[in-house]
């Protein structure tokens, strides 16, 4: 399957890679590869993972970070990638925003 991050999803990348490298220099660039890894995974098991408000979620494996995404014909659309830490009225707003 091909993979489309849009672009709310790279904006929390970054955001997330920039809390991360506050932290501790460096552990951003881990942060996005293991992020990009768990979405890389999609590829093979899109689809498997329990729905949340519409949207499939995948769990981080390495970070407390939930991936948000719809599968539209043979592309998996990543929607959002949100810190599960937050306050959970959160998440739901910025994912009943961007619902269609």
């Amino acid at each position: 399957m091909k993979i489309h991050l849009l672009s709310l999803a790279l904006d929390d990348l970054a955001d997330g890679q920039d809390f991360y490298d506050r932290q501790n220099p460096g552990l951003g660039d881990y942060f996005l590869d293991s992020l990009y890894s768990d979405i890389e995974s999609l590829a093979l098991y899109a689809g498997i993972h329990r729905r949340f408000r519409g949207y499939h979620r995948l769990l981080s494996r390495r970070f407390p970070y939930a991936i948000y995404y719809k599968l539209n014909n043979s592309t998996v659309e990543v929607w959002r990638v949100l810190d599960c830490r937050q306050d959970p009225r959160r998440t739901l707003a910025a994912l009943r925003i961007y619902r269609y």
